[in-house]
C-alpha cells in the first residue's frame, strides 16, 4: 500500500496569517491535532500542532495559566475564544518533511520514527493533496496484514466513496478515512451521530465494485465542534 491509499484527503489547512485562536478552534471543531500552513498556491510552509500551541503558552509567562491550559484541562473554551493570539507563521514548525503519494507505508513508518513526528503532508507537484498520520498507517498495516492487494480499481473505489460522501451526505470527509483492498472497504474516523455513520456506509455500499463494508466509524466526543 502507498501513501495515496491511506492518506486523509480534504485536509484542513490555515494560512500564514491565521490567528492562534482560529487554529485552536479548528483543532477542536474537527477533532484533529495539527494543521498544515499553506500559501495561496497550496505549497506547504509549515505545520501547527497542539505541541506548538502548548509551547507558545509555556514560553509566555503572562498567560501561563490562561486560555489554552484551561482548554485542555476541560474548562470553558470561551476563555480562549475571547483572547488574542499570534499568527500561524510565528508559531508553526517551518519547512516540514513532505512525501509523495507513491511512497510505500513501510518507508513512511520509518520516516516518522526517524524524525520523531506524528504525521507527514503528502504533496503532488508542490501542492498539498493529503496527510498521513500514525493512525492512517496503522489502518493501512491492518489491511497489509491480511495479504490483500490494492489495485487501481480499489483506488478508484476509494475516490468515488469520498466524493459521494463529500457531495451528498453532509459528513465532514476530513474526519473520516476509507481503506479499500480487493473491493473490501474499511471505514474509519469520526462522525457526529448514528445517522452520519449509516450515511457513509450506504455511500460505500452503493459504490460500484464494493464487495463488503466494515464500518468502524466512531462518534465525535461531546463538546467537540461546538464552538
Amino acid at each position: 500500500m502507498l501513501a495515496a491509499d491511506v492518506m486523509t484527503q480534504n485536509v484542513i489547512t490555515v494560512s500564514p496569517d491565521s490567528e492562534v485562536r482560529e487554529i485552536a478552534s479548528l483543532l477542536l471543531e474537527h477533532g484533529i491535532s495539527a494543521v498544515p500552513v499553506v500559501d495561496d498556491g497550496g505549497k506547504v510552509l509549515g505545520i501547527v500542532s497542539e505541541g506548538d500551541l502548548m509551547r507558545r503558552v509555556e514560553n509566555d509567562t503572562a498567560r501561563r495559566k490562561s486560555w489554552w491550559l484551561k482548554l485542555f484541562a476541560g474548562h470553558d473554551a470561551a476563555d480562549y475564544v475571547k483572547s488574542h493570539g499570534r499568527r500561524a507563521h510565528e508559531i508553526m514548525t517551518k519547512d516540514p518533511i513532505t512525501i509523495a503519494g507513491d511512497m510505500p507505508l513501510h518507508k513512511i513508518s520509518r520516516l516518522l520514527e526517524k524524525h520523531h513526528i506524528k504525521r507527514v503532508p503528502v504533496v503532488q507537484e508542490g501542492k498539498l493533496v493529503g496527510i498521513v498520520s500514525r493512525s492512517n498507517l496503522l489502518r493501512g498495516f491492518s489491511v497489509v496484514a491480511t495479504e490483500a492487494s490494492v489495485t487501481a480499481d480499489d483506488r478508484e473505489i476509494r475516490e468515488a466513496i469520498l466524493k459521494e460522501v463529500d457531495a451528498n451526505t453532509g459528513v465532514l470527509v476530513d474526519r473520516i478515512n476509507v481503506m479499500v483492498s480487493d473491493g473490501k472497504v474499511q471505514l474509519w474516523g469520526l462522525v457526529e451521530n448514528q445517522q452520519e455513520k449509516m450515511a457513509v456506509q450506504v455511500a460505500a455500499e452503493n459504490t460500484a465494485g464494493v464487495k463488503e463494508v466494515d464500518n468502524n466509524l466512531g462518534f465525535v466526543p461531546r463538546g467537540v465542534g461546538s464552538l
